[in-house]
């Protein structure tokens, strides 16, 4: 007699699975509060009229809180996607307020595919009533693909990685990127830049949001996820007429891994695209809306909204933490190698919005499981209400990125009095936020430092820019208002005269310089090697156009940018004492322009000299100046004559960072170092004649 789960389906695994044995399609949904669950499926060309309505009986077909059925591949033939129609209680006060309407077509949240009919429409799930023909569909055959084969030798970087933010679609959407039309602006487009990115030195990927999002929603960025396990369709080509961005995504992922290059997924758990009491309705709100989200117990809001995206995931419901491990688990076997989580703080929000840090499930549950406790865990540790940078998380593993680095590097450059002993803090590694003690045992590589990010002005905008021009954006634009930036004398690009053009420059070498001479785990967004602009736009996030795709015309105008960028990668990793896997402690030793720091509130320069003998590696020397006048230095060292100069920003290219081989040997303890310039110099003991190599 055939087991039970044959005929009626199984709870577990969530979502639709592949049967292989029994050629059988396993489908189960999760909700708390439904009363009624049918499935639906379709068949190609006809998103309207289902090919099978199944009601699921919950005498047979529900188990638990899990609806869920099976059904044999010969019995649904001419079928190739499927979606729920969800019936349940009216609003059950404040804290159950439930969403469901029987007339709407929902999508399975663990859809590994998703179909958008061409009569898709936002505003149908935002009505109340019918979104037949209009609503996104999951792809049934999508679960019959086998999970890629893992990499047979895939690289983890440790203290030496470098990560590069870049955006899908924006990397090579433009005419310019010298990438075949048809694969602009896709996973597969990605791959035709991957020798640029091997070449820059770039060991990890960490990539905007690929999640499946609302392609109606308004935003370009990502951030606005449907699906947390289908790769987003507009980032794939069209194959027959088809997307398969399933494929796409694993070709690319291999891709990297074949070159050395690791895929870390920028993931956005805290929200989705369904908005607010007045956003649409295509999966969670329909299927199980307060399981699903944080409900507001103040009269007049429904949802609680961390995000500012209008709702809040409920991530200390055991069924959402499910899903996101579950989510976690299924872009592991894609062969990502970790993850940067958007507005982490949300993890930690209680059932009543009230963060709390010392027991957050969600945390916990990540590092005990057995997979995703290996992976890369990078953490954006603030939401729109908390700010919980430097706090420690549950296991030891995380990285977290560095906002006060950022800050602290970015008033420092531009030329702010007092920032001495914070930019020591910053290169060191941040051990003011995570801790070199006993107890804490922290690493620098916790720290993910950066000057420039895809959220505020590119790196050549924070030198261009007082303030930001988002007025293409519609609305009031939003963005930050205040950027830390410095425009060097002049607002935007007309009319530059040359002296603030080469400030910029130099300006843009001093942040480059700066953030790859620090310990800790650097990152930077992609075009800033060549000087990408947005216009002063610092929130382009509804700007699929060439405001956000690179302009990779400036790789050739900005080449001794460019150059300058790829050899200070190229000098951070020939010098492991700079990105080493410990503090520096004991292998530092801090100086002014003379002996000691200057700490004051007028000061703006700082020296350091960095001993690599731990390391392997030979001592470098660090001299800063962030000051509008040149400063003249003494290196402090006995034997002065034995350092060489490798680097001074206040040099035009290519004198500004000379290759291995050509460094040029002080001729004096004494350097004068220009206006807003970094030195750094390598010791080089000079041998006596006859003295063998």
């Amino acid at each position: 007699m055939p087991a039970w789960g044959t005929l009626e389906g199984t709870p577990l695994p969530q979502g639709l699975t592949w049967v292989a044995e029994e050629q059988a399609y396993n489908f189960s949904l999760y909700s708390k509060h439904a009363t009624a669950v049918s499935l639906l499926l379709y068949g190609r060309g006809d998103p309207v009229r289902p090919v099978l309505t199944l009601g699921l009986d919950p005498r047979r077909n529900k188990s638990g809180r899990f609806w869920h059925c099976r059904l044999a591949k010969a019995a649904v033939q001419g079928a190739e996607h499927y979606a729920y129609r969800v019936s349940g209680p009216a609003p059950e006060g404040r804290l159950a307020w439930h969403c469901f309407d029987a007339d709407k077509v929902l999508l399975d949240p663990y859809a590994a595919s998703v179909h958008f009919p061409p009569g898709f429409d936002r505003e149908a799930a935002r009505r109340p009533g019918s979104n037949a023909g209009r609503a996104p569909l999951a792809v049934l055959g999508a679960c019959e693909d086998p999970p890629p084969a893992a990499p047979a030798a895939l690289r983890r970087h440790g203290s030496d990685a470098v990560i590069c933010e870049l955006h899908v679609r924006g990397f090579t959407s433009n005419p310019n990127s010298g990438i075949e039309e048809s694969r602009r602006g896709t996973y597969l487009g990605l791959v035709d830049k991957i020798p640029y990115l091997v070449d820059l030195g770039v060991t990890i990927v960490e990539l905007m949001p690929v999640f499946q999002c609302d392609p109606q929603e308004g935003s370009a960025w990502g951030y606005m996820p449907l699906n947390f396990f289908s790769p987003h369709s507009g980032y794939a080509g069209l194959h027959d007429g088809e997307r398969r961005p399933q494929h796409e995504f694993r070709a690319m992922v291999a891709a990297f891994a074949s070159a050395g290059i690791e895929v870390v997924l920028d993931v956005v758990y805290n929200h989705t695209c369904e908005g607010g009491e007045d956003g649409p309705v295509y999966s969670y709100k329909g299927v199980d809306n307060s399981t699903y989200y944080l409900i507001s117990g103040l009269d007049g809001r429904r949802y609680e909204d961390f995000s500012g995206a209008g709702n809040t995931l409920h991530c200390a419901n055991r069924q959402v933490r499910r899903l996101v491990l579950d989510s976690m688990r299924h872009w592991a076997q894609e062969g990502v190698s970790g993850f940067r989580f958007d507005l982490a703080s949300v993890f930690s929000r209680a059932l009543d919005g009230s963060v709390n840090q010392e027991d957050s499930q969600l945390f916990g549950d990540i590092v005990s499981d057995p997979l995703l406790s290996t992976m890369r865990l990078i953490a954006e540790p603030w939401d729109t209400g908390a700010y919980q940078l430097g706090l420690p998380l549950p296991g030891g593993v995380w990285a977290q990125w560095n906002g006060r680095y950022r800050d602290d590097l970015r008033r420092f450059v531009r030329g702010e009095g007092g920032m001495v002993a914070s930019l020591m803090r910053r290169l060191y590694g941040s051990d003011d936020l995570f801790p070199d003690t006993l107890a804490a045992s922290c690493r620098p590589g916790q720290s993910v430092n950066f000057a420039a990010v895809h959220d505020g002005f590119t790196l050549y905008d924070l030198v261009a820019y007082d303030t930001k021009h988002n007025q293409a954006n519609g609305g009031d634009g939003g963005g930050r208002d205040e950027n830390l930036s410095w425009n060097c004398g002049w607002e935007g690009d007309d009319g530059v005269p040359l002296a603030v053009r080469d400030l910029r420059r130099r300006q843009a070498k001093n942040l480059c310089c700066l953030l790859f001479l620090s310990n800790g785990t650097p990152l930077f967004r992609a075009g800033d090697e060549f000087l990408q602009t947005q216009g002063g736009n610092n929130n382009p996030y509804n700007q699929d156009n060439k405001t956000t795709w690179l302009d990779w015309d400036r790789l050739r105008t900005e080449g001794e940018h460019h150059r300058f960028f790829r050899l200070m990668l190229a000098f951070r990793t020939a010098h492991p004492s700079l990105g080493r896997s410990h503090f520096w402690r004991d292998d530092v030793r801090w100086h002014g322009v003379g002996p000691l720091p200057d700490l004051g509130p007028d000061s703006r320069s700082l020296a350091f000299r960095l001993a690599g003998a731990s390391q392997r590696d030979c001592d470098l020397y660090v001299m800063i100046n962030a000051w509008w006048e040149p400063l003249d230095f003494v290196l402090q060292d006995e034997r002065p004559l034995d350092w060489k100069r490798v680097i001074d920003t206040g040099l035009p290219g290519p004198g500004d960072l000379l290759e291995p081989g050509s460094e040029i040997p002080l001729q004096s303890p004494a350097y004068r170092l220009g206006p807003r310039s970094v030195a750094v110099f390598l010791h080089a003991p000079r041998r006596a004649p006859g003295e063998p190599a």
